[in-house]
């Protein structure tokens, strides 16, 4: 894969990658990171390509535009936690404290971000094995560890060692939503598949999950807009 800029403005950022399974020259514009992938079939020159992406420049800026603004998390910033909207600020001691629509965060401003991401992932943690434990007992099957990264393509997965992976953002969005996701994976251990097998045991352990999926799929993709660097 290699970078390329294309003129204009602003100018656009393009990743190109080959594919042999390409059958044509494809663009992408990811709605989790604003990444631009230009995908072109091995055949195919690096001019060509490019000269493609040249002509949908405007098509390219277009859905840039559409996306919601990054938000660099520190002191002042507002995140979702839990499904609702809490302000940074200031704190005092040595742990983050949740008061109302407020984290308190002590500690040097310019570590407010860094330190309020550590507190989510821990909480994420806490609250997914919670979830996960709950449900693995109901299924019967017990699943081997539980790990969480920063996924774009997914808020969840299932190893067939039945190791649980979840996205640490996950802690942003309503607990019902949260859960969902855990009984979801925790599904897999038992079918390793979604086969109307599979969905009948996400029933089981969750009841009606349209609402869940659909908060999901409404409002997932911007919750990859906050930065705590």
């Amino acid at each position: 894969m290699t970078r390329h800029f294309i003129p204009g403005d602003p100018p656009v950022e393009v990743i190109l990658r080959r594919s042999a399974r390409a059958r044509r020259i494809s663009l992408r514009v990811s709605s989790l990171d604003g990444r631009v992938t230009l995908t072109c079939p091995n055949g195919v020159s690096e001019d060509e390509a490019l000269g493609f992406a040249r002509e949908k420049a405007d098509w390219m800026r277009g859905h840039l535009m559409k996306r919601p603004d990054e938000v660099v998390v520190g002191h002042g910033a507002a995140v979702p936690f839990r499904g609702r909207m809490i302000r940074i600020m200031p704190g005092t001691g040595r742990a983050i404290r949740i008061i109302d629509d407020r984290a308190e965060v002590p500690g040097a401003p310019a570590q407010a971000g860094r330190r309020m991401q550590a507190y989510l992932r821990e909480t994420a943690r806490a609250r997914l094995a919670e979830a996960c434990d709950t449900h693995a007992r109901a299924l019967g099957r017990p699943y081997s560890k539980l790990t969480l990264r920063d996924t774009r393509s997914r808020w969840g997965s299932c190893t067939s060692q039945g190791g649980l992976m979840f996205s640490w953002r996950l802690i942003m969005v309503p607990d019902a939503v949260l859960d969902y996701v855990a009984a979801h994976e925790v599904a897999h251990l038992g079918e390793m598949n979604h086969s109307p097998r599979f969905w009948a045991l996400v029933e089981r352990l969750y009841g009606d999950h349209r609402a869940a999926r659909k908060w999901l799929r409404q409002n997932g993709p911007e919750l990859h807009r906050y930065r705590f660097d």
